[in-house]
């Protein structure tokens, strides 16, 4: 057996390992992207002009700062300055959730922005203050409508992952850098770490088809 396959087979089990630790960034970063990047989106279409001016800053800044320079920034400064004693892990989750939930408020902001504007209107005629309005008529269409962006945001908060190895996060990455740099079988570990990347995305793609699929009101489209 060629020693590239053995030096999968292996690494195998220890690299998969590395993926449940991938698979928990990444759901802990959408989670918080989520969390974060609804208040943000309302308040980008509906809050006063000075609260859309700090929101559209911090959204400028998370999307326009590298992320290897945050996870430095926040790891290595922000937290030790504010004494904030976080893992590797917890820093990177919340590194790359801050960044997603830039990136999902401009997602949420345009499904927002896709509904018919006379909706908002017919709740005031109906007596509804503009924030039930918000949370019982706009958003649940909204959030239905973000479902195939997440799939793509899914798919790059997937792959920034992998820079977290620069933190020490033991996820894929960084457990077949390890492997690689003993056996020097970088170029078959390297593949099988894309391999086990391109599963990932392909599962998580497949899942959140399955939901747009299960929330989808026939018929109904912006």
């Amino acid at each position: 057996m060629p020693e590239g396959l053995i030096a999968i087979a292996n690494a195998l089990p220890y690299m998969l390992k590395g993926s449940l630790v991938t698979v928990g960034v990444v759901i802990g970063a959408m989670g918080l992207g989520l969390i974060l990047g609804i208040p943000l989106a309302v308040g980008l279409m509906f809050g006063p002009g000075w609260l859309r001016r700090i929101l559209s800053l911090y959204v400028w800044f998370f999307r326009g700062v590298p992320l290897l320079v945050l996870l430095f920034l926040f790891y290595f400064g922000l937290f030790a300055l504010m004494e904030i004693n976080l893992s590797a892990f917890s820093a990177g989750t919340i590194v790359l959730g801050l960044i997603s939930s830039a990136y999902q408020s401009q997602i949420f902001r345009g499904a927002i922005s896709s509904l018919p504007q006379g909706q908002l209107k017919a709740a005031r005629a109906l007596g509804m203050s503009d924030s039930k309005a918000i949370v019982y008529i706009i958003l649940p269409q909204a959030l239905r409508l973000s479902i195939p962006a997440w799939s793509n945001e899914y798919s790059i908060i997937l792959k920034d992952s992998a820079v977290t190895y620069a933190l020490g996060v033991a996820e894929i990455m960084a457990r077949a850098h390890f492997v690689a740099s003993r056996t020097y079988q970088h170029l078959p570990l390297y593949l099988a770490a894309g391999l086990i990347y391109l599963v990932l995305t392909y599962m998580g793609t497949r899942l959140l088809r399955l939901l747009e699929d299960k929330v989808r009101i026939p018929g109904y489209s912006h």
